[in-house]
C-alpha cells in the first residue's frame, strides 16, 4: 500500500489583537483546514499555499517550520499530512472550489468547537501556541474581509 503525502495550511489573521482562523468545509461538510496532495515537483509549503488558494480562496505567506503532521486515509491509502501556518494576506479574485465549500473566519474558541477531528484540533492548539510565542508585531493586523 502506498503512502500519500499531503500538506495543509492553517490560515490566520489578527483582528483586535486576537488571532482568527479560516476554516473550510470538507466534502462531508466537516470544518477543516485546506489541504491536498503534494504533487511531484512541489514542496509541502508550496502545496499548502496552493490548497489555501484553491479551497479557501486566500493567499499569504507560509511561516517557517511545520506545525506538525498527522496520519489519515485517502482513497484507501495511508496518508501523511504536514500542516503549516499561513499568514493571510487577502482573498483571491476567484477560486477553484468556491462552489464546493463554505469558508468561515473563527476565533480560536469557535474553531476549536467546530473542528471535530482530534488531530486537527491539536494542530490548532499548536498554531495558537506558535502565534503566542512569536515576537510581538510579527503578525500585523489584517484588513481582509
Amino acid at each position: 500500500m502506498n503512502t500519500l503525502f499531503q500538506a495543509g495550511a492553517v490560515p490566520f489573521r489578527i483582528r483586535n489583537s486576537q488571532p482568527e482562523f479560516l476554516l473550510v468545509t470538507s466534502n462531508r461538510g466537516n470544518w477543516i483546514f485546506p489541504k491536498g496532495i503534494v504533487e511531484p515537483g512541489d514542496t509541502p509549503e508550496s502545496a499548502a499555499l496552493k490548497e489555501a488558494s484553491q479551497e479557501a480562496g486566500g493567499f499569504g505567506k507560509i511561516l517557517p517550520g511545520p506545525l506538525g503532521s498527522y496520519e489519515d486515509r485517502k482513497w484507501s491509502n495511508a496518508c501523511e499530512i504536514q500542516m503549516f501556518l499561513l499568514q493571510y494576506s487577502g482573498d483571491c479574485e476567484s477560486w477553484e472550489e468556491r462552489s464546493l465549500r463554505y469558508r468561515k473566519w473563527c476565533t480560536y474558541e469557535d474553531a476549536l468547537r467546530l473542528i471535530k477531528k482530534t488531530e486537527l484540533r491539536e494542530i490548532l492548539v499548536r498554531a495558537l501556541k506558535r502565534l503566542a510565542d512569536s515576537p510581538r508585531g510579527s503578525s500585523p493586523e489584517s484588513g481582509t474581509r
